[in-house]
């Protein structure tokens, strides 16, 4: 059984990082970037004008620029690759969670079929990315924030209640199970995340609203993909 718990995560972690990775750098890559470019200051955005700091440079500038460019290209390379690997990492733990709800949920007597892993997915993308970003939506770099430490502690909290609140609505299906659900669902949502008491921020408002949008379409395709692979690599197993 771990076995099969184990290769089903690392199948199905695998494919889902790589098409996270595949729909970053072509949805949200570019966004990050400019972001970093108002973050450093190289641009500047106020009153809806958007200002270049950089001056235009000479042909000699130019030239004596070119090894600082290439060391760029190879950052950005190196970035890719980092990002990459932790998608993967990331994904395969989110996998390993996954396939043990399954070998869970079959322990009590719960065939878990294409469609329900179809459905763990979409219900792990509500938890991880919906609940959580009711109160923390994904950031720009440069954005200011409430402490790093207070943030992550109710992210957590979040997280694990909606995904109890998942289950027990989806497989409690008794009146009390649906309303035990319901509570944890609202409880860090009336506690509510910690904010700070302004609005605050170096990029344009409509460059940060792509970007959560944008991050929210990833995440649901990538936990989709997750579902399906993780379902997949599940029953295949089982067949063998």
């Amino acid at each position: 059984m771990s076995t099969r718990i184990f290769a089903s995560a690392l199948f199905a972690g695998l494919i889902a990082g790589l098409v996270a990775v595949l729909l970053q750098w072509s949805l949200t890559e570019r966004l990050i970037l400019e972001g970093e470019e108002y973050e450093t200051g190289a641009k500047s955005h106020f009153a809806g004008v958007l200002k270049l700091n950089d001056e235009g440079e000479t042909a000699e500038q130019a030239a004596e620029n070119a090894p600082a460019q290439e060391e760029q290209e190879e950052s950005l390379a190196t970035r890719y690759a980092l990002a990459f690997f932790a998608d993967f990492t990331t994904f395969v733990g989110w996998a390993l969670l996954m396939v043990a709800g399954f070998a869970l949920a079959e322990k009590y007597g719960q065939k878990i079929t294409m469609k329900d892993a179809l459905l763990w997915g979409v219900a792990g993308f509500g938890a991880i990315h919906v609940m959580t970003g009711i109160g923390l939506a994904p950031e720009l770099p440069g954005q200011p924030a409430a402490e790093l430490e207070l943030r992550q502690m109710w992210w957590i909290t979040t997280a694990a209640t909606a995904i109890i609140a998942f289950a027990l609505m989806g497989y409690g299906r008794k009146p009390v199970y649906i309303a035990i659900g319901l509570a944890l669902l609202l409880a860090p949502q009336l506690i509510g995340a910690p904010r700070l008491d302004y609005y605050a921020g170096v990029a344009p408002p409509d460059l940060a609203g792509e970007y959560v949008a944008r991050s929210y379409a990833v995440a649901f395709l990538t936990w989709v993909t997750l579902g399906i692979a993780a379902g997949y690599f599940w029953n295949r197993h089982r067949m063998a």
